[in-house]
């Protein structure tokens, strides 16, 4: 049987702290508290809602609010197409970017995903032996995950309501940070960078993915057609009509795609500055940063390559245009804290 999250909590506490000033929790019968502020959290469904707002200037545009509004309404990805952890686990390793992690993360490591969505990666790293630990700002997404991992038993997983510019874990508390496709829709995606930069350990290691600027091409034209012809043409789109797929599961896809209500796009050369200032070295990418470098099925995301000139980044953003980097326009960078 899975440990519930207080539990969990009351065990670690050496890794919690209250989001809003950063003291000490005492975890109570239904709530958990600040021991020094006296801030109360909640428990809905037994996931802790430990979610604290930003307290930005006014003159600061802060999209939280209408982001959460969004994925409460559309959780993303969802369980469709997995009724077993066997199901999960053979679609994830379907995938280069999931089976690479999971043969390369070592067991035993306690890893944190922010912005986890209905959990599909933090259940299936969790499947081996490693403490994986999912936070997200929408509860219907939480509560999604939370009900795959009780009903599938997998003790190690657990799952958090947390912002991620206001963390509930102490700086240094784990082996791997993930964000994958999340940055770029909040406000500020280097300050939330930085943010949960300050979450790894020294020697570990900070996984982000982010919309490519020049990747994204072809999705800002369909965008576009759909909003022009109020959503007809989705052929366009092979992933919307994918009848492999459930239609629940297509529409997520669109909606996350093509209705999102903020997005913003990046190059390499953007996040390079925000690893020098948290004190990270570049370890690996994908794509690469130097044009014709594939990567192939064994690629070690864990071993440092050369990072690209600004000529080689240029010709590969070009590349980019056409092919996409696959699902989205994404590219991933790999970073260890020195």
């Amino acid at each position: 049987m899975s440990e519930t999250e207080a539990g969990f909590m009351e065990r670690h506490l050496e890794i919690f702290c209250c989001p809003r000033c950063r003291e000490d929790l005492v975890i109570r019968d239904a709530f958990i508290q600040c021991s020094q502020c006296g801030q109360a959290y909640p428990l809905q469904g037994g996931i802790p809602m430990m979610f604290s707002p930003n307290e930005w200037p006014s003159s600061k545009q802060d999209v939280t609010e209408t982001i959460r509004a969004f994925y409460e309404e559309n959780p993303f990805p969802n369980y469709d197409e997995f009724d077993s952890v066997s199901s999960l686990t053979d679609k994830a390793r379907r995938g280069m970017f999931a089976r690479l992690l999971d043969d390369q993360i070592p067991f035993g490591a306690r890893v944190l995903e922010c912005g986890c969505g209905t959990g599909q990666l933090t259940n299936f790293l969790a499947v081996a032996n490693r403490t994986v630990i999912g936070t997200d700002l929408c509860m219907n997404s939480l509560k999604l995950a939370k009900e795959f991992r009780e009903k599938n038993g997998l003790v190690r997983a657990h799952f958090f309501q947390m912002n991620l510019f206001r963390p509930c874990f102490r700086p240094q508390s784990f082996d791997l940070v993930i964000s994958n496709g999340v940055l770029h829709h909040t406000s500020d995606p280097r300050q939330g960078f930085q943010s949960i930069a300050s979450l790894v350990r020294p020697g570990g290691y900070i996984i982000v993915g982010l919309y490519d600027r020049y990747g994204r091409t072809l999705t800002r034209l369909r965008r576009g057609i759909f909003k022009a012809t109020k959503d007809r043409f989705r052929f366009l789109d092979r992933r919307t009509v994918d009848r492999k797929t459930s239609e629940a599961k297509r529409n997520s896809w669109f909606m996350d795609q093509y209705k999102n209500p903020h997005e913003s796009a990046h190059t390499i050369g953007d996040v390079l500055p925000w690893l020098e200032e948290t004190g990270f070295q570049f370890i690996h990418s994908i794509p690469k940063t130097i044009p014709f470098s594939g990567v192939d099925r064994e690629e070690n995301l864990f071993t440092p390559e050369r990072v690209g000139s600004r000529v080689e980044r240029a010709a590969v953003n070009m590349t980019s245009v056409f092919k996409g980097h696959g699902e989205g326009g994404f590219f991933v960078v790999v970073a260890r804290k020195s």
